[in-house]
């Protein structure tokens, strides 16, 4: 899967939990919204002076990072909800960290069948 595919797939499934998603998928559209804050926040400061348009962005990918992640937790066969362990500093983000990049589980799990890599 490459960057615009990656993109394109997460933003269509913009609030969907359900399913899912591939390392590829979820590690090219955590590139691309760093690249976005990167980006805003540059403009943000040139233009503005206030991180603007670098809120507005977070907003509105605020929700898509959360399902993609649900689903990436899906894809290692864990639930959604360890997004929740984020809160806890520094150990949760390790976590979660490991989580991501665990290799998919093969085949059919309790939250549907592989995706396509």
């Amino acid at each position: 899967m490459d960057f615009q595919t990656a993109v394109r797939t997460v933003l269509s499934k913009y609030a969907t939990f359900n399913g899912r998603a591939s390392r590829p998928e979820f590690w090219w559209f955590v590139l691309f919204v760093f690249l976005v804050n990167i980006v805003t926040s540059i403009i943000d400061s040139v233009i503005f002076g206030t991180p603007l348009l670098n809120s507005i962005a977070a907003l509105g990918l605020l929700l898509p990072q959360l399902a993609v992640g649900a689903r990436r937790l899906h894809d290692t066969d864990r639930s959604g909800w360890w997004l929740l362990i984020a809160f806890i500093p520094l150990i949760g983000w390790i976590v979660l960290i490991y989580f991501n990049i665990q290799p998919s589980q093969q085949g059919d799990n309790r939250f549907g069948p592989q995706p396509a890599a």
